[in-house]
């Protein structure tokens, strides 16, 4: 079977806050697929704040976007035709080739997803990398102990707002989230299980938290960087744990911003700190899948998405969510006729 896809492309490589004018919204024809691959149908497409910096022309631990070329990221999809074994039409599979309505992939770049364990765009979420980051974040990168006092930046956004939860279940006495506004500050103590809540655009970032944990913080899950960043080093305990996971205030400036202005502090506080990428934490992923599935079983892991409706919303979900407009994981939902 031929099919048509659109699909979006990089052209110029962003300055700044990315523009439409640095993509194009293209249309290809995919031919059938060669023996041992298959032709998917994209259903849902993941956009993270990753994928910025691959947007950047710099070498990092996963090779930018090719100007030109479709992008990539993660997906969840259909298998609507197949020349490889193991694999029959109907098959719900993740992949890497998003951004396109429709994928050909070689067999051994699709993993099969059971559907009757969690709906498809979970494994975009917290059945995926999001879901896995959390976990690997406190349990190995900065291990959250019984009776610990834990603080998450980006907490109402898709790894923040699991990793809160995944705190408590650890046996974190209290958890401290970071959000942007009052609806999304309400979220997290009605929904997510927040012990405190801190909105950050209300200026006061140092004097909240301090407030919210007056015995300090003894982890911190870094999702945002910057004044997070510093305002967690002031108040942390001695011999504290962060997990450096991401630096979202950052990713669209044009210049490197200024380190934390407290960093000395780390010295006396005998501080760990520690960057994390989750491709190092995979062997985990075995031990997540069967915690996260009982939990969502018996509704104890709640889990929130922000959707997108169309290929051609992709773009507007991906500059959505670097602008901090989702709770929970941002997804982008494909129509197809």
């Amino acid at each position: 079977m031929t099919v048509t896809s659109r699909e979006w492309r990089l052209v110029a490589r962003p300055f700044g806050e990315p523009k439409p004018s640095d993509f194009e919204f293209a249309t290809v024809t995919l031919a059938d697929p060669a023996p041992g691959q298959v032709l998917v149908r994209n259903d849902w497409l993941s956009v993270d704040p990753y994928m910025r910096g691959r947007m950047n022309d710099v070498e990092s631990y996963i090779p930018p976007f090719v100007l030109g070329e479709a992008m990539t990221g993660s997906a969840v999809g259909t298998v609507v035709a197949s020349a490889a074994e193991g694999i029959p039409v109907g098959t719900t599979v993740s992949h890497f080739a998003g951004w396109r309505e429709y994928a050909l992939a070689d067999a051994k770049a699709v993993q099969i997803v059971d559907t009757a364990l969690a709906p498809a765009q979970a494994y975009l979420g917290v059945l995926g990398t999001t879901g896995l980051t959390a976990y690997a974040g406190l349990t190995e990168v900065a291990p959250v102990k019984e009776g610990d006092v834990v603080f998450i930046s980006g907490a109402a956004g898709a790894v923040g707002s699991v990793a809160g939860q995944i705190a408590k279940k650890l046996g974190a006495s209290r958890v401290i989230g970071s959000a942007g506004g009052p609806e999304k500050t309400a979220r997290l103590l009605n929904e997510f299980g927040f012990d405190a809540a801190i909105d950050y655009r209300e200026g006061d970032l140092y004097g909240e938290l301090a407030a919210a944990a007056p015995d300090g913080i003894d982890v911190y899950f870094d999702n945002v960087g910057g004044d997070h960043l510093d305002a967690a080093i002031t108040t942390m305990n001695l011999r504290g744990r962060i997990a450096l996971c991401g630096a979202i205030s950052a990713y669209n400036d044009t210049e490197l911003p200024p380190g934390p202005r407290h960093l000395p502090l780390a010295i006396g506080k005998r501080i760990n700190m520690r960057g994390m990428n989750v491709s190092d934490h995979y062997h985990q992923i075995p031990e997540w899948y069967g915690k996260a599935a009982a939990w969502i079983a018996d509704g104890s892991l709640r889990t929130e998405e922000t959707v997108f409706e169309g290929i051609d919303q992709a773009l507007d979900a991906f500059t959505a969510m670097m602008a901090g407009a989702n709770t929970g994981k941002m997804l982008v939902r494909l129509q197809h006729n």
